[in-house]
């Protein structure tokens, strides 16, 4: 009875206090993500942060000190690196890489070196931070690491020796090619395809490696082809000396594979090659099982051109192969035969449904780049003429008048994306006598949703300003004094990047005015930080027209302001009724632009929040036109992609309808998004 009543007695015993510890944990935590998400160095807040008793502060203090990116916090950092708890150190050496200072690369390198030596979990972290921040003494580390010369003192050699080839790629010109080779035939499967990811990334390790990667193709592990056919296309089989019909015609016999993941890389691979006699190959495809196969094989067709192929793309044509496939053989057959394209092109150019007039303008400026786009600078919907304006850019040569003369009217257009289509087209001319209209277009632009149309009318005034004398004089009678303040962070980051003149009058790019509260910051730790916290792992489920349902895990604790900006979206309905305005076949599939022509968002933009999660497949991640620019438009990777990993904020993951995911394709309608 005794123990009963003690039993009894321990919530109120325990409860108080666990209570009062998160209440501490909040009021330490809260003003670290205020600061983090401001980019403002708050040494007082990090310092106290840094220092409090509970891991989870440590651990989140470390990230915002990488997220910030002040050099400041290298002191911080490094006493992190040494913490006593296993679940700070990894975020230590996580914010170092971020922070990308050469000054950690010797303290990185003690860890890894020195006894006691680091857990499993920080040894990834700190090879992965030594190959953000890169540079001779790291590349030489990694080197004599994977040689011997530099023994690790980590719990499994092995491991570590295979994730510094993992990473060995980020070091660029100076990566221990040498070094790396012999792993892509690791024993181990896992290591395998990730060594040959690293050395694809290196046109340098294409010809040691290229006899490895080749017979990779015959891999027992699929994900191992995958990485193979990948990598074998013709620019980096040219840079390793291989010959080019020999590679082909193993990709070619690499489109029979079981796994979509290899047929797709093969597929974009061989294309690279421009062989016609391999039209038949592909043409096998365009009744494959998997949608994205198939659209692969189109693409792959208008590369390969040909009398095969085109009768191939010709019949992919008919309305009832669906808006992705037949979009993708109008681009293909701009390749290929644009006479062919002539005769077909308009049945698009006329349809109802302005997408497929948007396609239209893009295939006939591929193909007719000094015609092709004209009519379609008229059309009656604005993201067709933005369309076709960018196509136009894309293809039309440096010299092209007539584009930039179709573009001045079009610097009063209703629409932010054709107002920015039309600056970039100007910037070509660099003429002092557009200044005037780009200063009324960029004072326009400061009440758009996005800040495209203001980034291309500076990319103009400076390319005007650099120009000629009387350009310089121009702008800087009627813009920079005009502008001696800038509000929008995003617009001072471009500064900051491209014109030190124009910096130096609109001030730092931090702190920035985020519009939150400290009370704001406290309900987004309770509610997502916490190790109890109501929405760490809360669960969305995505309604995918006729085609079914995918559920994803969001990551609260790791992107709290990343999950709350989209649980609120999915609260507003706002991605209700949009599309995948972009599939990438084995690459990424993307929703939430409510333009539906990807340059669309909610009108405003959230902070990075950058963290130790990697893009394996399925991973949900935020999409980015640069650093602090996400908004409401997010993405799935279809597989791994580690080259998106320390960019790209991840906020979750699919954990279930993979069926239905491998199914979406471009222009696919989501019913609904819902918790």
């Amino acid at each position: 009875m005794r123990i009963l009543a003690v039993l009894a007695l321990l919530p109120l015993l325990v409860a108080p206090r666990a209570h009062a510890q998160d209440n501490a944990s909040v009021e330490a935590l809260a003003p670290v993500l205020a600061a983090e998400d401001a980019r403002q160095w708050n040494e007082p807040v990090l310092r106290r942060g840094v220092t409090f008793a509970d891991t989870v502060v440590r651990s989140r203090t470390a990230l915002a000190i990488g997220r910030i990116g002040d050099p400041q916090g290298l002191p911080l950092l490094l006493t992190l690196l040494e913490d006593p708890e296993a679940n700070v150190r990894p975020s230590a050496a996580f914010g170092l890489g971020l922070l990308r200072d050469t000054n950690a690369v010797a303290p990185l390198i003690r860890a890894l070196t020195v006894a006691p030596g680091p857990d499993v979990a920080t040894t990834r972290e700190l090879i992965t931070a030594l190959a953000r921040i890169g540079g001779r003494n790291a590349a030489e580390f990694f080197a004599d690491a994977l040689s011997g010369r530099a023994p690790l003192v980590t719990p499994d050699t092995l491991l570590a020796q295979r994730h510094l080839v993992f990473e060995a790629w980020r070091l660029g010109p100076e990566a221990p090619i040498a070094a790396m080779v012999p792993w892509v035939s690791d024993t181990a499967g896992d290591a395998r395809w990730r060594a040959i990811y690293s050395v694809s990334r290196l046109r340098r390790a294409a010809r040691p490696a290229g006899g490895a990667v080749t017979n990779a193709l015959a891999d027992k592990l699929p994900l191992a082809r995958a990485m193979a056919a990948r990598a074998l296309n013709r620019t980096w089989a040219d840079s390793g000396g291989l010959d080019r019909n020999a590679v082909a015609g193993l990709l070619a016999r690499a489109l029979t594979d079981d796994d979509a993941g290899v047929r797709i890389n093969a597929l974009r691979s061989l294309g690279t090659y421009q062989l016609p006699q391999y039209a038949g190959n592909v043409t096998r495809l365009l009744n494959d099982p998997l949608p994205n196969v198939a659209i692969e094989a189109v693409t792959t067709l208008g590369a390969l051109g040909g009398p095969e192929a085109v009768a191939a793309l010709e019949q992919t044509l008919d309305a009832k192969k669906g808006y992705a496939m037949r979009r993708e053989a109008l681009l293909a057959l701009a390749r290929a035969d644009s006479g062919v394209l002539r005769k077909v092109l308009p049945a698009f150019a006329q349809a109802n449904d302005w997408r497929e007039r948007a396609v239209a303008a893009e295939a006939a400026a591929v193909a007719f780049p000094a015609e092709g786009p004209l009519p379609f600078l008229s059309d009656n919907d604005s993201r067709v003429v933005a369309t076709a304006l960018q196509a136009w850019i894309a293809s039309a040569p440096a010299e092209d008048t007539v584009l930039v003369t179709k573009a001045r009217p079009l610097l009063s257009s209703n629409d932010f994306m054709v107002r920015a289509g039309a600056a970039q087209a100007l910037a070509r001319a660099a003429s002092p006598s557009d200044v005037p209209a780009l200063v009324v277009m960029f004072r326009r632009a400061q009440a758009d949703s996005a800040t495209d149309a203001s980034v291309a009318a500076l990319d103009a005034l400076l390319a005007i300003s650099r120009g000629s004398d009387p350009g310089r004089v121009a702008v800087q009678a009627d813009f920079i004094r005009a502008f001696p303040r800038q509000g929008n962070y995003l617009l001072r980051a471009w500064a900051e990047d491209n014109w030190p003149e124009l910096a130096s009058q609109w001030g730092a790019v931090s702190p920035i005015s985020t519009g939150r509260t400290p009370q704001d910051y406290r309900d987004i730790v309770r509610r997502f930080v916490l190790p109890l916290s109501p929405d760490r792992l809360p669960h969305v489920f995505i309604d995918v027209d006729q085609k079914g349902i995918i559920e994803l895990e969001l990551f609260g604790s790791d992107a709290p302001l990343t999950v709350a900006n989209y649980l609120r979206l999915v609260q507003a309905r706002y991605f209700d009724r949009a599309r995948f305005h972009r599939v990438v076949p084995n690459f990424v599939a993307q929703d939430g632009d409510p333009r539906g022509d990807g340059n669309g968002g909610p009108g405003y933009a959230i902070r990075d929040e950058i963290n130790m999660n990697r893009y394996m497949s399925a991973v949900v991640g935020m999409a980015l036109s640069g650093p602090d620019t996400g908004g409401s438009q997010w993405f799935i990777n279809l597989s791994p992609q580690p080259h998106l990993d320390g960019t790209y904020t991840v906020f979750g993951r699919m954990v279930n309808g993979q069926g239905t995911l491998l199914r979406v394709v471009q222009g696919d309608v989501i019913r609904s998004i819902h918790q």
